[in-house]
């Protein structure tokens, strides 16, 4: 008997213990990751500056183009600035929408009392230059120190489930906690619109009603919808089905 996990890029396909019935077992693994995951624009926009920079020469130049150059350092900062406050405050469902609803009635305000041209004139006498080395080096550095936490540090615990059992498994240390899917309700928490957009569909995976009515959570999962999906269509599978090898 073949199931639809078997096609599903969410699902893994495990060996069971008695490898010579030729059975295999679906499972899914759920990765949480820390916020670093969202600083992809801080090293992608210090990169290609750098580069573009190298190439030409002239970009950054401050003899050539002072005001150009204070511009782009202006715009790196300011990116910095938008990645730490929205990878630390939570703006969840109705939150996020105030949020831009608030900016957007500031915009318009400072429109309707023409106050955007007496800002726009005190720009030029704000300063900020940075070379063509800081650009290379810090976004190289943090480029490196993302690829770690992503796909090393992050994949030191995670969730493993199969049909009628939820196993938290430690890489070190080799630690593992099993429960009952049976006694578990899966849901995904309310988006929080700015990680969504920067994680790609990244959210948060909650489980509720573990042992004691404890709740079992997971940040920052990527394509935490479809995992969603994946899970109540796994935990449906009685454990003793499995599908075999074709």
């Amino acid at each position: 008997m073949t199931h639809q996990f078997a096609a599903d890029p969410d699902v893994t396909l495990i060996a069971p213990h008695d490898t010579a019935s030729g059975l295999v077992e679906p499972e899914i693994r759920i990765y949480s990751h820390s916020t670093l995951l969202y600083w992809w624009p801080a090293w992608a926009f210090g990169l290609v500056i750098g580069i573009i920079n190298a190439s030409q020469q002239t970009l950054l130049s401050i003899e050539q183009d002072d005001q150009a150059t204070s511009q782009i350092g202006l715009a790196y900062i300011s990116l910095l600035l938008l990645l730490i406050i929205f990878t630390n405050v939570r703006l969840r469902g109705i939150y996020s929408i105030v949020v831009l609803l608030a900016v957007g009635f500031i915009t318009v305000l400072l429109a309707w009392f023409g106050w955007w041209d007496e800002i726009a004139k005190l720009l030029p006498y704000l300063s900020v230059h940075m070379d063509t080395g800081f650009y290379l080096v810090f976004s190289t550095a943090l480029l490196i120190v993302w690829l770690l936490m992503v796909f090393v540090f992050d994949r030191m615990s995670y969730w493993r489930i199969r049909p009628g059992q939820l196993t938290i498994e430690h890489r070190i240390g080799g630690g593992a906690e099993s429960f009952d899917t049976n006694a578990l309700q899966f849901q995904k928490l309310s988006s929080d619109l700015f990680r969504a957009v920067l994680g790609l569909g990244t959210g948060d995976l909650e489980a509720t009603g573990g042992p004691n009515g404890a709740t079992l959570r997971m940040s920052n999962v990527p394509f935490v919808q479809r995992k969603v999906h994946a899970i109540e269509r796994l935990i449906a599978v009685k454990p003793d089905i499995v599908c075999d090898i074709p």
